[in-house]
């Protein structure tokens, strides 16, 4: 038996006194996922506006389509 093992043998009955089985929370480690799941989708909206901004939506008009009344005014 290595000491590690030792010593959880002799601190788990120490924790079944005060761990409720009944009551589940995430603790800091489910906080920590949360905050950089949170921080990445915001970085991936900023990025996303970005290139959304650099973006043409003006169409080119198709070959041997009629012209637009509004280009023949320049």
């Amino acid at each position: 038996m290595s000491a590690t093992q030792a010593a959880l043998t002799q601190l788990l009955p120490l924790a079944g006194d005060t761990f409720d089985k009944n009551k589940v929370t995430p603790g800091i480690l489910g906080f920590i996922v949360f905050a950089a799941l949170a921080i990445g989708v915001w970085g991936l909206m900023k990025s996303m506006n970005r290139h959304m901004g650099r973006v043409d939506f003006e169409e080119a008009p198709e070959p041997g389509a009629a012209p637009s009344p509004s280009a023949d005014r320049t």
